[in-house]
């Protein structure tokens, strides 16, 4: 499960204020300054400091991020920068970038060696 499909299946858990809003801070990370190990410590923050009303929800949303963490976040110093784009939803971004300064955006956030 790559990023955008992450926080779709977030989503459809609950309506939850709080489920929504973590859903919408994975997705802002594509586009924000952070890199993949920050990604993961703002999660871990959110979910350790937010309530979700329904421990089952919590259970449900606290797996799916452990999968992804684990596939995506802890993996992915062995991973060529095909798949770090893949995992992480930036193909579109990335092959849209109007220069070589803007690609190395792309390999910061993604923790890559151009």
């Amino acid at each position: 499960m790559n990023l955008d499909e992450l926080t779709k299946n977030i989503r459809k858990v609950s309506k939850e204020e709080t489920v929504q809003k973590l859903a919408d801070n994975i997705q802002e990370w594509k586009t924000d300054e952070r890199n993949a190990a920050e990604l993961r410590d703002t999660v871990e923050r959110f979910l350790g400091n937010s309530w979700i009303d329904k421990p089952t929800d919590f259970d449900k949303v606290y797996a799916m991020w452990t999968e992804f963490r684990k596939s995506a976040i802890d993996g992915i110093g062995g991973m060529t920068m095909n798949e770090r784009l893949y995992w992480f939803g930036l193909f579109g971004l990335f092959d849209n970038a109007k220069n070589d300064a803007e690609q190395e955006k792309y390999y910061e956030k993604l923790m890559a060696k151009k």
